[in-house]
């Protein structure tokens, strides 16, 4: 799919802090910090780093009325919009909308009474703000689960329009929706349902979907199948680990789609029985040592310096390794040798000076 043009569905534009989703807006990243947010200093922390390496909006965990009041101290240190995520308790929604929060998440079927949601709307209409409705397959009322003989992606949506005309019927309607799954599947056909249905931006993921390695296939998956019929207009790859990783992943995802450009892509060999270096501690290396670097250019790291500069002819720039030295090479043509122990040093030069 990548190289592809990807036609967007249009959908309703929203502003989240300083950042635009909807409306043909690029699709943003978001992830969530996994510290305690009343943890003020370890939670602006875990944020900035998230932003360094491209997070476009954070969500912050409020559990309790001193989490919700960090939002305030957190917002002065960070520099992208904050979302308080919220459960059970319309209080704490309230708490975080009056300490700054860019935007709410909520599940009004959890919320509790009409009243306590109608507070909730009233406060976010009057600072401005919009609030995500968040369905999640593993709390499906129960009489749409007996209506649709099991979780289904039919009774998701048919959840999550049910929460959003409540809203409207409240004179609401600066909305962003949310509807996971942990089957991908499942998720991907809710996303196309709900797609011809509302104008509202879709705010998209595959819900516990694992580890690093479990979660990021997952993820890939069902989030490419979506995106590339122009559904979404925010993503996050939910893993369990670090959520620097999150980030990293949605970058990788999105660019594979032709959904962002900018970021250095790096490439590599698979081993074999001719690689002669540490192929993939030095590949690990690269991708750390590139993400602070601000080009738009394909890195190879290949552990042939027979056929690895071949074999990577479409790579702005390259190293392939070797016995005591290695190559770098442009364009699949070699420039330049250096000693192994150099080659890493070497690559990242270039690319501080690089020039087409």
């Amino acid at each position: 799919m990548a190289g592809q043009d990807i036609t967007r569905k249009d959908t309703k534009q929203i502003t989240i802090g300083d950042r635009v989703i909807g409306g043909h807006a690029p699709i943003l990243i978001q992830s969530m910090t996994n510290t305690k947010t009343e943890d003020v200093k370890a939670t602006v922390a875990q944020i900035n780093r998230l932003a360094a390496q491209g997070c476009d909006i954070i969500r912050c965990a409020v559990p309790t009325m001193e989490a919700a009041q960090a939002f305030g101290e957190i917002k002065k240190a960070i520099s992208i919009p904050l979302v308080a995520d919220i459960h059970f308790d319309y209080r704490l929604a309230l708490a975080a909308i009056e300490h700054g929060a860019d935007k709410i998440r909520i599940n009004p079927g959890n919320i509790g009474s009409r009243d306590r949601i109608q507070a909730v709307v009233d406060a976010a209409k009057e600072r401005g703000i919009p609030i995500r409705v968040g369905v999640n397959s593993g709390s499906l009322e129960r009489e749409l689960v007996e209506k649709y003989h099991g979780v289904t992606a039919e009774g998701l949506v048919e959840s999550a329009l049910d929460k959003v005309h409540i809203m409207e019927g409240m004179g609401y309607g600066n909305l962003v929706i949310s509807i996971k799954s942990s089957d991908v599947m499942m998720c991907v056909k809710a996303h196309e349902l709900i797609a011809g249905r509302t104008e509202y931006p879709l705010h998209v993921g595959i819900t516990e979907s694992g580890t690093v390695t479990s979660g990021n296939i997952k993820s890939a998956m069902g989030l490419a199948l979506i995106l590339s019929q122009g559904i979404g207009d925010t993503i996050r790859v939910s893993l369990t680990g670090d959520p620097v990783e999150e980030v990293k992943s949605a970058k990788i995802i999105l660019r594979t789609l032709g959904l962002r450009t900018g970021g250095i892509e790096v490439v590599s060999c698979p081993t074999c029985g001719r690689t002669q270096i540490d192929l993939i501690g030095l590949a690990k290396q690269v991708e750390d040592m590139v993400s602070d670097i601000p080009l738009d250019l394909k890195v190879a790291v290949m552990g042939c310096v027979v056929n690895g500069p071949g074999e990577a002819k479409e790579a702005d720039l390259g190293i392939a390794g070797g016995v005591g030295e290695g190559l770098l090479f442009k364009h699949g043509e070699v420039y330049k040798k250096v000693k192994e122990e150099e080659l890493l040093t070497a690559l990242r030069y270039e690319l501080l000076h690089w020039e087409e």
